[in-house]
């Protein structure tokens, strides 16, 4: 699919007038915006050509932890600047646990998210709680400041005003993303929006099942005042954004309320699949630096070495993987590595074999590897995983530009070959409205693009449930979907499923059901009186 314009380069420079900082998030008392610097709120609102500013800090708070380059004025204080950006964090919270991913730096926390076994004293845990509600908090502002009301008071044009209703839309969806996130890591958390009063008060607590039916109305509320799939700035949120994160809440319905709804994913998951997007025909080049050219990608987090310097987000994802003797083989882009990440050896053997072939998604770095993890802080116990690099399809060199650790990889938070795979589950599920043919179909070109061939197809003898899970993993592993797949599953937690270091030793064991939550942090229950932690911690 084509995409209107680029966002590298030009929508993310456009947060360089407003730029907010909070004081206080989450469950403590003062959820306001305060100007930062010179602005206040009264001026930027006041002049239209501000508000696509504070636009893009919203959609800039999902890559970058501050307001100076890759550190420096950060927007949350008490927070390591790298470790505590948006997807950083959600990345770690959602691999690090399961099969897919280990770390082997030692820093106070991670080691017992490689394990299962947090607390809720953990600050990466900690750090992914308040990077949600940090933007919350700007979209309630922006939106509570966009109002029709606000916007008449101020004289601004009716052209512009159609225009700033769309800006409040994109925030709105940012909004019921974070909310999402929020929903699935933490269950009942606090809950705020823009019909709350401005000033400093204890944000009550939403359980789970009304979190929910919040997001799930906001979204169907916001879908036909988007932009039309495609349409849209690249990487601004468009109606196919909006419909795969209301499809995935869908899918993992009962686990969030207990109750099926697989049809409404299929639902919109065929608005998604009408819309024009096709597959990237090399799955590689999925994760290089110029993948915003993909036809693939539904809603990216978009990176640029130059604009968009973080040492989160594919930054992490780059560097963190690259170690031993990796840079002997391949390019990365980058010119060094950080020795950290690698694979279980469960994940490895889902795989037909270990270097792209048969199956391009099957490869990893295995040269002075070994494929078990003795020791979680030694790189080369585990395969280092070839995914995320630097580097251009074209010239397979890094994009030009000074040579630095950061990268223009985008993230591809929603893809199309998630939705493929998500159909067919919802249909093998029991979803009305798709055919397991068609399900078939959609599998066997995910595999028909990782092998080159037929060769890899099955047969609707072999579409089932657990093939769907394995062929997540294949297709998706490192894009921050195991965890919640697994406990849609039933198999994060519990005995069904054991994995290496899983609950803390070698072996693997089982790990109590209450860990399919994480706890929300203690110094937040310390702060807002009205904060019940989740049952188990």
């Amino acid at each position: 699919m084509k995409k209107t314009e680029k966002m590298k380069n030009k929508f993310i420079k456009k947060t360089a007038i407003l730029l907010v900082t909070i004081f206080g998030i989450g469950g403590c008392t003062d959820l306001d915006l305060e100007p930062f610097g010179e602005f206040t709120s009264v001026q930027v609102y006041q002049d239209f050509d501000n508000y696509i500013q504070v636009l893009a800090k919203m959609y800039a708070g999902l890559a970058t932890s501050g307001q100076s380059g890759p550190d420096g004025r950060g927007d949350i204080g008490g927070q390591d600047e790298g470790a505590s950006t948006y997807l950083r964090a959600f990345w770690k919270l959602q691999e690090l646990p399961t099969d897919e991913a280990i770390i082997s730096w030692n820093d106070e926390g991670l080691p017992t998210l490689n394990t299962l076994t947090f607390s809720s004293d953990n600050g990466f845990i900690a750090a992914m709680y308040y990077r949600i509600f940090y933007q919350i908090t700007l979209a309630n502002e922006f939106i509570r400041e966009l109002s029709d009301e606000n916007l008449d008071s101020r004289g601004i044009s009716e052209a512009n005003q159609q225009t700033a209703r769309l800006y409040r839309e994109e925030a709105r969806f940012l909004r019921a993303l974070s909310y999402y996130h929020a929903l699935d890591l933490f269950g009942n958390v606090p809950f705020v929006t823009e019909q709350d009063a401005v000033g400093s008060f204890f944000p009550e607590q939403i359980n789970r099942q009304d979190l929910f039916s919040y997001i799930e109305s906001e979204l169907l509320d916001v879908i036909p005042n988007l932009v039309p799939a495609g349409q849209n700035e690249y990487a601004r949120a468009d109606q196919a954004a909006a419909r795969m994160l209301l499809a995935k809440m869908y899918l993992n319905a009962e686990v969030y309320t207990g109750q099926q709804r697989y049809s409404e994913v299929i639902a919109q998951l065929n608005e998604v699949l009408n819309a024009g997007y096709s597959l990237e025909p090399d799955y590689n080049h999925l994760f290089f630096a110029d993948n915003d050219q993909s036809p693939e990608i539904i809603f990216p987090i978009s990176f640029d070495q130059a604009s968009t310097m973080s040492w989160g987000g594919a930054t992490f994802l780059v560097n963190a993987a690259i170690g031993g003797t990796m840079r002997n083989f391949y390019s990365f882009g980058v010119p060094g590595g950080w020795q950290g990440m690698r694979t279980r050896p469960e994940i490895v053997r889902l795989y037909p074999g270990t270097d792209g072939t048969p199956d391009a998604r099957g490869w990893f770095h295995t040269d002075e590897q070994q494929i078990d993890i003795v020791s979680i802080s030694t790189f080369q116990d585990g395969y280092g995983v070839l995914k995320f690099r630097n580097i251009t399809r074209d010239t397979e060199d890094r994009p030009d530009g000074p040579v630095s650790d950061h990268v223009s990889v985008d993230f591809p938070l929603f893809r199309l070959a998630d939705a493929y795979l998500m159909y067919a589950e919802a249909v093998l599920r029991g979803g009305s409205g798709g055919t397991e043919s068609q399900a078939l179909d959609y599998i066997n070109a995910l595999r028909e693009r990782a092998y080159g061939n037929s060769e890899g197809n099955i047969s609707s003898g072999d579409l089932n449930l657990d093939f769907i899970l394995d062929e997540r993993a294949r297709e998706l592993k490192w894009e921050a979907t195991r965890r919640t797949d697994l406990i849609r599953y039933g198999r994060f937690t519990g005995g069904a499923y054991i994995w290496q270091w899983k609950g803390g030793v070698f072996e693997g064991t089982s790990v109590p059901e209450f860990r399919d939550l994480y706890p929300l942090p203690q110094a937040d229950l310390i702060a807002n009186p009205t904060l019940q932690q989740n049952p188990g911690y």
